[in-house]
């Protein structure tokens, strides 16, 4: 008999590990005609809703680093990465498909937490996984995850939208993602965990900023945003490209995460430069203009534990700059992807 604590997925194969992934989730609601087990899912449109669709792979070496993140943290992160992406366009979860691609060797049990910390967000979430894949790596773990949305059509949210007076806002506070993957990395005394807790909380489990970005969009609070994937600095040049705008940003104003900023001094970093170049903290950038001000703060009344902080403003002329101590400073370049 197999020692269940250290099976692997080798033991089960394809057609066993999918069985396993379908029995733990729930009956799929009525709009799903056809769910997991055939060749695709089928599902009912909402009347009168379009449909937004993302998707997201995290690859463990590259977004994840299996030697310190924990199996169930990685299942939410993936989730996480792509309902991020949903809320910057206004759209309530729907589905999500799971693409799987597993390293021989990988425990069962580290698959099953995997799938708890998956599950666990979408339940949060009302969002129905309804098909995917499961095949062989030979190293590393691969997990991709596209997620389906419904919006109506007058409250889509883009990048392009941007006009010059509109103010810019900034949900959460930023940097402690990037904070808590350096403290991880250090391999930090743990005889005081609670030191960065915050921050290695922000890195290991995003909370993606699903209501705000839903309220937004219904409550005609803007037509402009975009996720913090990449970090700030990142997110500012993609908006002011997509409209065809400036930026000014007050660094004074910059939210930066009490925890993060003592790191950052510790690195030998400016807390600001730093803030504004450091990725995967998944808040949203919005633009709000002066006539929408009040639904902003009918907004901020219904949000609870979400601060919204105005960090600059829309300009005519397509540069953008960092108010900073009276001057004009240059905005750190945000992270990319195959930078040499």
């Amino acid at each position: 008999m197999t020692n269940s604590h250290k099976s692997t997925v080798s033991d089960l194969r394809e057609h066993a590990l999918i069985a396993r992934i379908a029995k733990r989730l729930a009956p799929a609601p009525a709009p799903v005609i056809v769910g997991i087990g055939d060749d695709a899912a089928v599902i009912e449109s909402d009347r009168g809703m379009l449909s937004a669709v993302t998707t997201d792979v995290l690859v463990d070496g590259i977004h994840i680093d299996r030697t310190f993140t924990p199996p169930r943290d990685i299942g939410h992160k993936a989730l996480a990465v792509s309902l991020s992406d949903l809320a910057a366009m206004g759209a309530t979860p729907r589905y999500a498909l799971l693409s799987l691609a597993l390293p021989s060797t990988l425990l069962i049990l580290d698959l099953d937490a995997i799938l708890d910390g998956l599950i666990s967000l979408a339940d949060r979430h009302k969002t129905t996984l309804i098909g995917g894949n499961v095949t062989q790596s030979p190293e590393p773990l691969f997990i991709e995850v596209t997620a389906l949305g419904s919006v109506k059509r007058r409250r889509i949210l883009t990048r392009s939208n941007a006009k010059p007076g509109d103010e810019l806002y900034l949900s959460g506070y930023i940097g402690g993602a990037t904070a808590g993957l350096g403290w991880l990395q250090q391999s930090q005394d743990l005889s005081e965990p609670d030191a960065f807790a915050v921050c290695r909380q922000r890195y290991l489990r995003p909370d993606p900023r699903v209501r705000l970005g839903t309220l937004l969009g219904h409550n005609r609070v803007t037509h402009t945003c975009i996720d913090l994937s990449d970090g700030l600095a990142d997110a500012v040049s993609q908006l002011a490209s997509a409209s065809g705008v400036g930026v000014e940003i007050d660094a004074e104003r910059l939210p930066i995460e009490p925890q993060a900023k003592t790191w950052f001094k510790q690195q030998g970093l400016d807390p600001i430069d730093a803030g504004l170049a450091a990725g995967e903290d998944y808040e949203l950038l919005f633009t709000v203009s002066p006539t929408a001000r009040r639904r902003l703060t009918a907004v901020q009344r219904l949000l609870k534990n979400v601060t919204l902080t105005r960090i600059g403003r829309v300009t005519e002329h397509e540069e953008i700059v960092v108010q900073r101590n009276g001057k004009h400073a240059p905005l750190p370049a945000g992270y990319e992807h195959f930078q040499k």
